[in-house]
């Protein structure tokens, strides 16, 4: 199964007002960005990735919980962050029933995670032209 199946079958089972917001925000963070890619990982949690990770999702009692690898490096102009706000790395948007997702400030901070992915890659040269890099410094 993939992971795509994956979490169709995910949101299919969860028959309350959780698996409506859940699909809410799958549908919002795929609208971001065309090469956002969905996995499965940690046991059964849904992963978006594009250039590093993006956010996974986590539906738990009472609440919705979608973490932000790296959401403390990038802005939140409309402040959806309202869990972690405490950490150095990660930010959460807990999404608690009756709550609506706002897909165009959810799919701006997508696309502030994948540039905030995009510059931490670009910082990086490849193993290539690090290995020839160290060469032209020992001749």
């Amino acid at each position: 199964m993939t992971p795509t199946e994956r979490i169709d079958q995910l949101i299919a089972g969860i028959a309350d007002w959780r698996g409506k917001t859940f699909a809410a925000v799958r549908k919002a963070i795929l609208a971001a960005d065309k090469e956002i890619v969905e996995e499965w990982k940690w046991m059964g949690s849904p992963v978006w990735s594009r250039d590093g990770m993006i956010a996974v999702a986590n539906a738990h009692k009472g609440k919705v919980k979608l973490t932000f690898a790296s959401g403390a490096k990038f802005a939140d102009p409309d402040k959806l962050f309202n869990a972690g706000l405490d950490g150095n790395l990660r930010r959460a948007i807990d999404f608690s029933e009756g709550n609506k997702v706002d897909e165009r400030a959810l799919k701006a901070l997508v696309r502030a995670a994948i540039a905030y992915n995009q510059s931490r890659s670009k910082k990086k040269a490849p193993a290539g032209a690090r290995a020839k890099a160290s060469k032209s410094k020992k001749a």
